[in-house]
């Protein structure tokens, strides 16, 4: 979609680079070798996107290296537009399930447009809360943290059923999304 949407297959790899890894500096080199992309390829893109001022340049130990310009004038949009089609819900329920068994997960907050939800993912399962902190610090959006809630089966059932504000919140909100749901037995209408 997004290639059809920007022109290039080329484009979009490296404008995928550089809006989810905002902090970091790009060299040509790496740039084609992250990309899978010949060098002039990437030399090219690499000028065209620095023309139109979305990128800039400096030279530090005899290279190149390249960042994206977040004062860019439609760099929020284009950095959400990315966040959307890199982290949809089956790339993020895949990846949740790569971290640690996921029997509930839901949506909310900037991943569904729900401005007044307290979180942003709600997680009920057996993970690592190390990891999926690491993953979680991976997905920020321009130093906004995802908020997310994390939750062992035992205690989510058990705020379930005590009719906990916090949970039934969540699960009546329509805006939200449940996108994995192993326990809806357990649960009557989420």
């Amino acid at each position: 979609m997004l290639k059809t949407l920007f022109g290039s297959g080329a484009r979009v790899k490296l404008l995928k680079r550089f809006l989810l890894h905002p902090d970091r500096e790009f060299f040509v080199r790496e740039l084609s070798r992250l990309t899978d992309e010949q060098i002039n390829g990437v030399r090219r893109e690499l000028a065209n996107l620095k023309k139109i001022g979305l990128v800039r340049m400096r030279s530090r130990d005899r290279k190149k290296y390249y960042f994206v310009n977040r004062d860019f004038q439609f760099y929020p949009e284009l950095r959400s537009i990315f966040l959307k089609t890199v982290f949809d819900k089956e790339d993020l329920s895949a990846t949740l399930l790569e971290l640690g068994q996921v029997d509930f997960l839901l949506l909310s907050g900037s991943f569904t447009g729900n401005k007044v939800s307290q979180v942003d993912l709600l997680i009920v399962g057996d993970i690592d809360s190390d990891t999926l902190a690491e993953f979680i610090d991976s997905l920020s959006r321009d130093q906004q943290q995802i908020r997310y809630s994390l939750m062992t089966t035992e205690n989510f059932l058990y705020r379930y059923e005590y009719q906990d504000a916090f949970v039934h919140g969540l699960l009546s909100d329509q805006k939200n999304s449940i996108v994995i749901n192993k326990l809806e037995k357990t649960l009557k209408n989420p």
